[in-house]
């Protein structure tokens, strides 16, 4: 008698087959680890394909080479980084909107560490509006609206906003960099420190700073 046929789902060897949906997320997750180890340059589709177990085919197949997963994996972390922030900007004192800002930065730090490396690192040029340095521009333009109104409110030039609010999302960005290494001090402390620099210089400095919006833990 003749055996009976695996089910359609059903390899050979008992594993289960991967829907092409489910086929497509396993590449963009193992593309996403190897960017974010190796860099763009450094990837290859062979890796890709080698990490998730298929043949390049399959990768081509999907997303017709290592450009086409690359530009998925930036996109997906440039908007879930642009939705963190500008989700955490609730509060209506400018000195809280920064807290806000720089918490969201670092819990996305560490909490998404593998996405974090993908947008920092070098990017190929079709991406060049697809980076870190993109969400940096579209987190500081609402900045920029924050600032113009409270310069304009305490008769400072609201043409200078487009300037501070460069330099504060800059200063949290590459503070952020820095920190995504050495994980010291404690996130929190990160954070009210930063608030402490941007909003008081550094001639107002207080000795302890401390987050208006979190309680350090």
């Amino acid at each position: 008698m003749t055996p009976p046929e695996d089910p359609p789902d059903i390899t050979k060897r008992g594993r289960v087959r991967m829907s092409f949906s489910q086929r497509r997320e396993q590449l963009i997750s193992v593309g996403r680890q190897l960017f974010a180890e190796k860099g763009f340059d450094g990837t290859s589709i062979e890796e890709i394909a080698g990490r998730a177990k298929v043949s390049k085919p399959v990768v081509y197949e999907h997303f017709g080479g290592k450009e086409g997963i690359y530009a998925v994996v930036v996109d997906r972390e440039v908007n879930a980084l642009l939705e963190r922030i500008t989700g955490a900007l609730t509060a209506g004192h400018p000195r809280e909107l920064l807290e806000q800002a720089a918490l969201a930065l670092l819990d996305y730090i560490e909490q998404e560490t593998n996405g974090f490396r993908v947008l920092v690192r070098e990017s190929p040029v079709m991406s060049a509006t697809g980076n870190f340095s993109s969400v940096l521009n579209d987190v500081a333009h609402q900045v920029e609206h924050i600032l113009g109104a409270e310069f304009k409110r305490r008769g400072y030039d609201p043409k200078l906003a487009e300037l501070y609010s460069q330099a504060l999302v800059g200063m949290v960005a590459l503070t952020g960099r820095w920190w995504l290494e050495v994980r010291k001090p404690r996130k929190d402390v990160v954070a009210a420190h930063l608030v402490n620099l941007a909003w008081n210089g550094l001639s107002h400095l207080d000795t302890k700073p401390e987050l208006r919006t979190r309680k350090a833990k």
